[in-house]
């Protein structure tokens, strides 16, 4: 019966913050898990195979950010982190290490029920274009949109959602030159109250893993003063 159902794992050292997520994603039809450490965590991670986190930035034992590394080099997971921080800084240094959003604490649970369904209908491959394999520069960089999966000579690249969604959003106009807000209003989502530098994190961390030299890139190319385009050439599969 729950095989459909999506399964949340809750981390943070706070009980009454866990007591009142917890009861708001189940009331929103979510099955929850709580873990109050980073131990737990990354032991209730191997175990429950999560369809997201959300994971407190100070944790007693790991920090919230090596929590994330660790997952990030195993998982795509959707992250949102849980933060008292809200310097700038630190938030992009959050999605730097591989979260997907950020709430700041103090928040409404309704706002976090609405940002963790947000984020999972993306991940679900809503607005998905059905064409099924898209391959560039011949087949060096495959993406195929069924299978949620890019793939840079014939190797599997593990994206975070965001960055599927944003290099799917830049392949699908590949001659239009984005500028940040429209690529947080396609990307994230007209409701998302960031900062517009998150567009150039997750732009940079993207490079880092389909470019060959991030310095001079070949598919994802800053046009300088507006914004940024994709420059792959399609190729037939």
């Amino acid at each position: 019966m729950h095989s459909d159902l999506k399964r949340i794992l809750v981390v943070d050292d706070e009980d009454k913050i866990v007591e009142v997520v917890k009861s708001y994603l189940e009331n929103s039809g979510y099955i929850v898990y709580a873990a109050f450490n980073g131990r737990q965590a990354m032991e209730m991670y191997e175990k429950m195979n999560p369809s997201l986190i959300i994971l407190d930035l100070m944790l007693p034992d790991l920090s919230g950010e090596e929590i994330c590394k660790a997952i990030r080099k195993r998982s795509s997971v959707p992250i949102i982190m849980l933060t008292a921080k809200v310097e700038e800084e630190d938030v992009l240094r959050g999605l730097d290490i591989g979260a997907d959003d950020y709430v700041t604490k103090p928040f409404s649970p309704r706002q976090l029920v609405a940002r963790v369904g947000a984020l999972l209908r993306r991940v679900s491959g809503e607005n998905m274009p059905l064409s099924g394999i898209i391959s560039f520069n011949d087949g060096e960089l495959v993406i195929d949109t069924l299978r949620y999966e890019v793939r840079k000579r014939e190797k599997i690249i593990n994206l975070t959602p965001y960055e599927f969604k944003l290099l799917l959003t830049l392949v699908k106009f590949p001659s239009k030159v984005f500028t940040r807000e429209e690529l947080i209003n396609l990307v994230f989502g007209e409701d998302f109250e960031g900062y517009n530098r998150t567009v150039d994190t997750h732009i940079k961390n993207l490079r880092q893993k389909i470019e060959d030299d991030t310095k001079n890139p070949k598919y994802i190319l800053t046009v300088h003063g507006i914004g940024y385009r994709f420059g792959g050439d399609k190729s037939e599969i």
